[in-house]
């Protein structure tokens, strides 16, 4: 099928169904991947660590099993504080992992769903984000533009301090694609 490049990811688990338990984790299932074939693998990690895991140090461990399983790539969850993620990576790097990382950016473009989205990856909200999204709470356009303002800044301080990659995190809205692609084009 001509197929190269996969995104191995464990899944979320699901509260109304047992696990299927093939595979307990990604390194598993990159494991039973590369079996297959030669694919470029990439994989998902979590710079304020996998909220399964009691501490940074489990959370490095595990990703280093992964990328000794494979992984040639990573994309990490979604963050908003750069210095999370510049810590994350210098902990990554110390840790023996050196697969290029790409930083993993969803812009706020609705209060309820970054709130969800952080609660589910355990990520910081700082509180110029809380005030931006209390501040345009009942006004969308405005969220949604402040939200691609402040991406596209997380993007710019990124790109200049030499990440990886960059990840937009969509959600299928083009709209604030655009907005941000004009901000840092």
């Amino acid at each position: 099928a001509d197929i190269r490049n996969i995104l191995a990811l464990r899944g979320d688990k699901c509260a109304e169904r047992p696990p299927a338990n093939h595979f307990a984790y990604a390194s598993d299932l990159i494991r039973h991947i590369k079996e297959f074939g030669d694919f470029s693998v990439s994989g998902a990690c979590y710079p304020e660590n996998h909220p399964e895991t009691p501490d940074r140090e489990t959370s490095l461990r595990h990703l280093k099993e992964k990328t000794d399983a494979g992984t040639e790539h990573l994309i990490s969850q979604l963050f908003f504080g750069n210095h999370d993620f510049y810590t994350f990576l210098k902990d990554v790097r110390a840790a023996g992992i050196e697969v290029p990382v790409s930083a993993g950016i969803m812009p706020v473009t609705g209060k309820g769903q970054i709130e969800r989205m952080a609660a589910l990856c355990c990520a910081f909200l700082p509180p110029e984000v809380v005030a931006m999204m209390h501040r345009y709470e009942f006004d969308k356009d405005s969220l949604m533009n402040a939200g691609a303002e402040y991406a596209a800044a997380q993007i710019k301080e990124l790109i200049a301090r030499g990440a990886d990659g960059i990840h937009l995190y969509t959600m299928n809205n083009p709209a604030v694609v655009k907005k941000i692609y004009k901000e840092i084009r």
